[in-house]
């Protein structure tokens, strides 16, 4: 059985930094997709970065060139490097893994495993 808990969330201001943490306990097998997914008040959960069992990463398009996923195989941490933090950041962040080689950034409803989440507030 797989799990997930994040960390690393709190109050930033704008154009600040945040490094969220997502540490996977259990066994996952290759291929599998890994990645971040966020949920703001009266929006829909959206990918925002993912990391592959080939190394592979997808970011979505607010994101891109501002967050940095990365993987810790030896310590099953799978990390999100955020900066130039914006308000429209502000939503809970969620961790989440599914078997297969597909991309995953766009179908967090196929995604199997979650943790509960870090809040991350931009102000």
């Amino acid at each position: 059985h797989v799990q997930l808990v994040e960390s690393g969330g709190g109050l930033v201001q704008v154009g600040g930094s945040l490094t969220l943490s997502c540490a996977k306990s259990g066994y996952i097998y290759s291929p599998y997709c890994m990645g971040w997914f966020r949920r703001a008040p009266g929006k829909e959960r959206e990918g925002v970065a993912t990391f592959d069992s080939d190394g592979d990463t997808s970011y979505g398009d607010s994101v891109k060139g501002r967050f940095t996923v990365s993987l810790d195989s030896a310590n099953n941490t799978l990390y999100l490097q955020m900066d130039n933090l914006r308000p429209e950041d502000t939503a809970m962040y969620y961790c989440a893994v599914r078997g297969g080689s597909w991309a995953c950034l766009d179908y967090y409803n196929e995604m199997e495993y979650w943790g509960k989440g870090t809040q991350v507030t931009v102000s």
